[in-house]
């Protein structure tokens, strides 16, 4: 680039995009006169998805705005709960979340997920298709223009990751009500119903069954259930705690 120079600030939240330089503004920013405010900031590290406002010398502009000389700039983040206009809050998450959608299901959120690597682009169609905020910590995924809507996972354990979606987008729990494989919704089975899928001692010991509707899989109160038990209690003191 070789045009007007302007000065960016970026709020804290977003400090972890960024070089250290950049981060208050103190060196300047030479951009190519034509490209717009949206496309110099990506281009610096942050997704428009984190972004909850550029303001230009005290006024609030789109992410379409052409930077002129020496405008300062300052780069606001999301704020939070986050509301997505437009379709109700449901999620898709890349390959690498997979046990994040698990816990999402669990807690009854609408929660698509692909296994497999289809690539960048099938997720930002499928994002936009089905109305999907698509979490990942792919910021060039997050860059697709095709994108619905989306959102940076910004931690690596998955507890942070729960916490972080709960308090971004504050989602309708209903714990229990959906398929970790598939995230189909379940409903009431009898044993006899699932018999089929069931080991001796599990027919012996059980009496309670779910079953889901999509894809048929049976569900009890098996070995793991205390430690399922425990994220959803946790998950729900977070969204009681959040309001």
């Amino acid at each position: 680039m070789n045009g007007p120079e302007i000065h960016i600030e970026f709020a804290p939240a977003l400090h972890v995009f960024v070089d250290h330089t950049r981060r208050r503004g103190a060196s300047p920013v030479v951009t190519d006169g034509a490209s717009s405010l949206g496309h110099v900031v990506e281009s610096l590290g942050v997704p428009l998805t984190e972004v909850g406002g550029l303001v230009v010398d005290g006024r609030e502009v789109p992410a379409s705005h052409v930077p002129r000389a020496e405008e300062t700039v300052r780069v606001l983040a999301v704020e939070r709960p986050q509301h997505v206009p437009g379709a109700p809050l449901r999620f898709l998450l890349d390959v690498h979340l997979g046990t994040l959608a698990r816990r999402l299901r669990l807690l009854g959120v609408d929660t698509a997920y692909e296994s497999t690597d289809i690539g960048d682009a099938a997720l930002a169609a499928r994002s936009a298709a089905e109305k999907r905020v698509l979490l990942s910590r792919d910021r060039g995924l997050l860059r697709r223009r095709e994108l619905w809507a989306g959102a940076f996972v910004y931690s690596t354990r998955p507890d942070d990751q729960l916490r972080d979606v709960l308090d971004r987008f504050r989602p309708e729990l209903r714990p229990w009500t959906r398929c970790s494989a598939c995230n189909g919704l379940l409903r009431e089975a009898t044993k006899d119903e699932v018999a089929d899928q069931l080991e001796h001692g599990t027919r012996r010991t059980y009496d309670v069954f779910a079953q889901c509707r999509a894809c048929g899989r049976a569900y009890w109160k098996g070995a793991h259930h205390d430690q399922l038990q425990a994220i959803v209690d946790e998950a729900m003191s977070i969204r009681a705690q959040l309001g």
